[in-house]
């Protein structure tokens, strides 16, 4: 949903304020990509990613008993955390998820009723029906 005028003359004027007490800070702020930010996470992520196959194969390679399941299990999990940040980050990157959902075309959204309520429901329509 776009600004109002008065909404866009409002943000200039803090945007000139914020320029004219700290524009150090100010043009810090402005240049700064968010995307960038996203992408260097992805990119740590992967690295996290081959860091956990690593340490996985080394836990296999090891003849040690316990520690080689220890290591190889903590391998795995480090590539399962790199796989949900990188994730999440892409998301983020993307801007997916972050927009409301659109109610649906010819139907009123519908409120969610709850455990007894449903089976009440189905209870009337069965004596209804017999």
């Amino acid at each position: 949903m776009p600004l109002s005028e008065h909404e866009q003359r409002m943000l200039e004027q803090i945007e000139q304020a914020l320029y004219a007490e700290d524009p150090k800070f100010a043009h810090a702020v402005r240049s700064t990509n968010p995307q960038i930010h996203y992408k260097r996470r992805v990119v740590k992520a992967a690295f996290g990613f081959v860091l956990g196959v690593g340490v996985l194969m080394t836990g296999l390679v090891l003849n040690a008993g316990t520690v080689t399941i220890a290591v190889s299990v903590t391998g795995f999990l480090l590539m399962v955390a790199s796989c949900v940040w990188a994730l999440t980050s892409w998301k983020r990157m993307a801007g997916i998820g972050n927009e409301p959902a659109a109610p649906r075309a010819g139907r009123p959204p519908r409120q969610k009723a709850g455990f007894m309520e449903r089976m009440e429901e189905r209870w009337r329509r069965r004596s209804e029906e017999g």
